[in-house]
């Protein structure tokens, strides 16, 4: 008597339907996709309609110049740092109710800068700020 095992079929792994999910998957992701190229932004700053300019008592006007020096309330300022100018906006606004920074840089001036002039702000406990800007009739003359 020979007890033989009827050979057990071999597993198959059926891969259509996973091909199937795969390509509506790409086909999704294909459609919904959007392709923008980012490889550099140009910018053009806005140039504001101002009226002209009054002399409002509560101001502490921060200048920052082309190469990054500052003067307070047209009073420059021997140090280019952070604490120095919060020094300055201090003693500027003292005895002023309520002051508003009024930022003028210079329109080389660098980013940097005019972060330092709201850091200093900041510290001074001075919240209201403001930047100013030429008309767009000066600029064209």
């Amino acid at each position: 008597m020979k007890f033989h095992r009827a050979p057990s079929p071999e597993p198959e792994i059926n891969l259509i339907p996973f091909i199937d999910v795969l390509l509506v998957v790409l086909i999704f992701l294909m459609l919904s996709t959007t392709y923008s190229k980012l490889t550099e932004i140009q910018m053009n700053l806005p140039v504001a309609d101002t009226a002209q300019q009054q002399q409002h008592p509560r101001e502490v006007r921060v200048s920052i110049s082309r190469d990054g020096r500052f003067s307070v309330n047209r009073q420059a300022l021997s140090g280019r740092d952070v604490p120095s100018l919060t020094r300055a906006m201090a003693s500027a606004s003292q005895g002023v109710d309520n002051p508003m920074v009024v930022i003028s840089a210079d329109a080389q001036a660098s980013h940097q800068s005019v972060m330092m002039v709201m850091e200093a702000a900041r510290r001074s406990s001075l919240n209201q700020l403001t930047f100013a800007a030429q008309s767009s009739s000066a600029k064209a003359d």
